[in-house]
């Protein structure tokens, strides 16, 4: 076994109604005034101004910015850093999906040490820490409460640059499942697919550990058995929890071993098409999945056995009979079969791949991988 090294260090709250804990963690954060960063549909809802009113009935002031977009850019960071350090706050409370936390993340790196978030492309270029945060997600999928890793599209480059630093870690984590309960059933589909993505590259990466592992084949238990249930019903309670937890395990054990071809693969299709990502990896996954089936070393019936309703016994399992599980359970939560579904353009399939092999997930993915290999991958991923 090779030497590992793990750490959780945030202090996490879950359990239905603990947003209402969001004044006493500002204050234990002794923050003076909050800066909210989120989305326009949770703006809507009136979900933000929840937040708003929660804090300043505590005393603590508070602005918000809620301009953030599906696949968020370089220019959106700027926006709100901009705007955060006009407002004055102390603290960002990043409230919503994946893009909003991202967002946040490099709010808090650009908002302290200046200059633009492309300044710190790549792992390790973060000089300290950064503004506090405060993380509560919204969808039970991206695991970015728990990532020390920051996601934003430079439209400049059709690309999705990565920033990656422990300094990245919100200091606290409100997980409420009500916050889940009333998402879009497409939403619901690909943020919980995104999730399983997560759990599964982690699990079978080069990267991973008994620590990861354990974090990841939890995930996969808790979000094979609600993610059909919650996608139907997203009120169904126990289901909600179920995705939430999972989510957050997936993130965990993706923080620690990282991912594969999969998130390599799918950055670049949401870069060139604005498709949803948890959808592209969605959409790329039973591919990728038959390609690694060939470097299995006993982790593909693990993965089978959590997600498939009928199960073979394990001396009959073969690794090729995972993916279609995998298809099948996208049929059932109406995700499209190929990339042509979602409108990508094959043309673009060169361009893709050389994007996707400048990815660090492609060292840790199981199986050996040349760029030759990814453009294969998205022909038939195409098809």
């Amino acid at each position: 076994m090779s030497a590992f090294s793990f750490s959780v260090p945030q202090d996490i709250t879950f359990g239905y109604g603990s947003i209402d804990t969001l004044p006493d963690v500002s204050e234990k954060m002794k923050c003076r005034k909050a800066y909210i960063i989120s989305g326009p549909h949770l703006a809507k809802a009136g979900l933000v101004n929840n937040c708003v009113e929660r804090l300043e009935s505590a005393g603590i002031k508070c602005e918000s910015f809620t301009e953030t977009e599906g696949n968020p850019s370089t220019d959106t960071v700027d926006k709100a850093a901009e705007g955060f350090v006009k407002s004055g706050a102390d603290l960002i409370v990043a409230f919503g999906g994946g893009s909003p936390l991202d967002v946040s993340k490099a709010v808090a790196v650009v908002a302290k040490y200046g200059g633009k978030i492309t300044d710190y492309e790549g792992v390790g270029k973060v000089p300290g820490p950064v503004i506090p945060m405060i993380a509560i997600p919204t969808t039970a999928g991206t695991g970015s409460e728990v990532t020390s890793f920051s996601v934003i599209t430079d439209h400049s480059r059709n690309y999705k640059l990565t920033v990656g630093s422990r300094y990245l870690l919100p200091e606290s984590v409100i997980l409420d499942p009500s916050l889940i309960t009333t998402v879009p059933k497409n939403t619901a589909a690909f943020c919980g697919v995104d999730a399983m993505v997560h759990a599964l590259e982690a699990y079978i990466s080069l990267a991973s550990s008994p620590f990861s592992d354990m974090m990841a084949v939890n995930a996969l238990e808790l979000i094979g058995k609600n993610i059909k249930a919650y996608v139907e019903n997203r009120s169904d309670h126990s289901a909600a929890e179920g995705m939430l937890l999972g989510s957050l395990f997936a993130g965990i054990a993706f923080s620690h071993a990282r991912l594969g071809d999969v998130h390599a693969m799918s950055h670049p299709v949401s870069a060139y098409f604005d498709v949803p990502h948890g959808l592209a990896n969605a959409v790329l996954l039973p591919t990728v999945v038959d390609f690694n089936a060939s470097a299995d070393n006993g982790k593909y019936y693990e993965i089978y056995r959590r997600l498939s309703d009928s199960q073979a016994p394990k001396d009959s399992f073969k690794p090729e009979m995972l993916s279609p599980v995998i298809r099948s359970l996208n049929g059932a939560l109406g995700i499209p079969s190929s990339l042509k579904d979602v409108g990508v353009d094959s043309s673009k399939i060169p361009d893709m791949a050389k994007d996707a092999m400048k990815s660090g997930n492609i060292a840790v993915n199981p199986r050996y991988t040349t760029i030759n290999d990814i453009e294969d991958l998205y022909r038939k991923a195409f098809a």
